[in-house]
């Protein structure tokens, strides 16, 4: 895959720049961008193997004429080289969505997590207040902020009390984007986002770990689900929806943080019950917990109030628990039919 710097943009559209592409909601975001007609380019890591299934579907080359999609090399941790490619790109938006995202690693990665999911952001910050005009910052919150808040639903005032090193990275990155919005003007918010889940999740992610054994082991492939607390409660939202909450608050005249969710909770045993009922099968004969996947300090419920959201943007979860349940469990499904009949590609994304 070619990553070229030159393009020519289309007039009047606007150019998104997005840490994160290769993720889950940077894939649908860039999707997202380039249906309303943006030139996007998109910050990825530097692997010996490929890490871009999830866009490759909308990729085109840089040479061919009328490509407004683009990659780049980089690293959260070299200021030096954001600088420059911000610089370079001169990018309307920036969706700062990159960080080392899974809440258990981060309690054996506290330092690294610290410096890429906390620290990142403030490196990003730093650069736009230097340039010599100023870009939208959209800066990825979540849900982890809140901790055991106490609270029977979190919303935008809600006091912060991460119980975890990706909670706490996330808060400091959280403040830094209200301080740098506060003190130097910058149009900077804060999208704080409940989990919200695909067929684009990574595995290792509660979610699609279900969805993913539901399939194996529907197949015969598959024995037994090892996972940690199934009691955790948590607002399930469906992430393709998400990004466009993201747009949203970019486009307001005024910047401000926005609670994004559906304002219902399920626990882990809900999933469970409904990926594995979907198909007919009981999940207690498969599932077994493995303290290895329990959390120092768990939190027992996060449920969003995403009110300001549906009053402010018009913006509303579309996709119920049980729909975006089955959906992950189809899309595993048919991309573990795809393996065994030896399919060589990608599976569609949804």
């Amino acid at each position: 895959m070619s990553h070229d710097n030159n393009h020519t943009p289309t007039p009047q559209s606007k150019t998104a720049l997005i840490t994160g592409i290769t993720g889950q909601d940077g894939s649908y975001l860039a999707e997202f961008l380039l249906q309303k007609g943006y030139t996007v380019h998109g910050i990825i890591r530097r692997a010996s193997t490929f890490n871009t299934s999830r866009i490759d579907h909308i990729y085109q080359d840089p040479h061919e004429a009328g490509a407004r999609l683009f990659l780049h090399y980089g690293d959260l941790t070299d200021t030096a080289h954001l600088g420059r490619l911000i610089a370079e790109i001169r990018p309307h938006e920036i969706y700062h969505l990159s960080a080392q995202s899974h809440v258990r690693v981060s309690f054996d990665m506290p330092v690294y997590t610290g410096d890429v999911t906390g620290l990142g952001a403030v490196r990003l910050l730093e650069t736009i207040r230097t340039l010599d005009y100023q870009p939208r910052f959209y800066q990825a919150s979540s849900s982890e902020i809140f901790g055991n808040s106490g609270t029977p639903r979190q919303d935008e005032n809600t006091p912060l009390a991460p119980r975890s090193p990706y909670g706490c990275a996330k808060a400091y990155a959280y403040w830094s984007t209200v301080t740098y919005r506060q003190s130097y003007g910058l149009f900077a918010v804060n999208g704080i986002l409940f989990n919200h889940e695909s067929p684009r999740r990574g595995e290792t992610f509660v979610s699609r770990k279900i969805t993913r054994a539901v399939a194996r082991i529907e197949a015969g492939l598959q024995d037994k689900l090892f996972l940690g607390n199934l009691d955790a409660r948590r607002d399930w939202g469906y992430a393709k929806e998400y990004v466009e909450a993201m747009w949203l608050m970019l486009q307001q005249e005024t910047p401000g943080d926005y609670v994004i969710a559906t304002g219902e909770a399920h626990s882990v045993r809900d999933f469970l019950d409904e990926a594995f009922s979907y198909v007919g099968l009981d999940w207690r004969e498969f599932v077994e917990q493995d303290p290895r996947y329990f959390r120092p300090a768990e939190i027992d419920e996060l449920v969003g109030d995403p009110a300001k959201a549906e009053r402010v943007l018009g913006w509303r979860a579309q996709t119920g628990f049980r729909e975006l349940v089955r959906l992950m469990v189809d899309a595993d499904r048919e991309l573990l039919e795809k393996e065994r009949s030896g399919y060589a590609g990608s599976p569609v994304p949804r």
